[in-house]
């Protein structure tokens, strides 16, 4: 675990502040439903992975279990955030996800090096305690942003570049769900990826491209760091549209003042899909639409893993 403390990896300072954000999850405010849960969301815990993992082990060796996949079957936005077992399908069809899971959760033991999965700019990094914990997102360009949540400590700061392969974080288990669950929630990686600012599961169905580089079975970077990220095409209008349709007057005060149009876009894209209640319409930021490519390799060292599992 390196020389994390348990405060870091959950994540729990400052305390006022992660009192409230877990207040907000569990209340909501104005803006925001409350979190949904009921007795299917013991489903999602593994009592026995998470021992292993808490213990600094490794339960597959040197492939990193999966521990739920995207929800392609989510219940609406707007009932907000479920980590209920209502309604799930993931790209094999198979029910290894939660009602609005949007991610892939990779279970690993905290202090795991995490890595950036392609070359990117550093867009943001981000503690709330009730949403993800601890997070870093990243901008690959060419409409591709992925974000790791559930970290311990960030490497990197905003506005670094960083190389395919390059060390980001150390993971951890920060979060409202794992101090909710009594540590019985694995602690894992979970992994956004969004095209055009909308979530996608980069593992792909039939008829789909992965976004994976190697289909379906993402594996660490090995070898030399690829050359910069392409540059993002934001529309400074559309964003300014994006930010017109927000309900909540204070945040998009808070996001139109970002001096710099293209941190202005990625903070925007950030909030709407953490937020997405807080906004009447989703409006893409970018001026062309970007199609799945293979651009994405495992999010953890080649020293520490070879691949996934499930």
């Amino acid at each position: 675990m390196h020389d994390l403390s348990m405060v870091e990896i959950l994540g729990l300072a400052p305390l006022g502040q992660r009192l409230r954000e877990a207040r907000l999850a569990l209340a909501g405010d104005p803006f925001t439903p409350k979190s949904r849960f009921d007795h299917t969301s013991l489903r999602i815990l593994d009592p026995r992975l998470a021992l292993r993992l808490w213990r600094g082990q490794r339960p597959a060796g040197r492939r990193v279990p999966i521990y739920n996949f995207f929800n392609h079957t989510p219940t609406p936005e707007a009932d907000g955030w479920s980590v209920r077992k209502t309604q799930v399908h993931d790209f094999r069809g198979g029910d290894l996800t939660y009602d609005s899971h949007n991610g892939t959760d990779f279970a690993t033991p905290p202090g795991t090096v995490v890595v950036a999965p392609a070359p990117a700019r550093v867009a943001l990094v981000i503690s709330e305690f009730h949403r993800g914990g601890l997070k870093i997102m990243l901008d690959h360009g060419d409409g591709l942003t992925t974000t790791s949540c559930h970290l311990a400590r960030a490497l990197v700061v905003p506005g670094q570049t960083v190389a395919r392969g390059q060390p980001v974080a150390l993971s951890g288990a920060s979060g409202l769900n794992f101090v909710g669950s009594l540590l019985l929630d694995s602690p894992h990686l979970h992994f956004n990826t969004w095209l055009d600012g909308v979530p996608v599961d980069p593992f792909a169905r039939p008829g789909e491209l992965s976004i994976w580089r190697v289909h379906n079975d993402p594996a660490p970077h090995r070898g030399a760091p690829d050359a910069a990220p392409p540059p993002s095409d934001f529309d400074d209008a559309a964003v300014a549209a994006q930010l017109a349709a927000c309900r909540d007057p204070a945040l998009a005060a808070r996001l139109a003042a970002i001096p710099d149009p293209a941190t202005r876009a990625l903070h925007t894209i950030f909030t709407v899909n953490y937020y997405p209640t807080r906004f009447a319409a989703r409006i893409s930021p970018y001026a062309t639409s970007h199609p799945r490519a293979p651009r994405l390799d495992l999010p953890f060292a080649a020293d520490d893993y070879d691949g996934a599992s499930w």
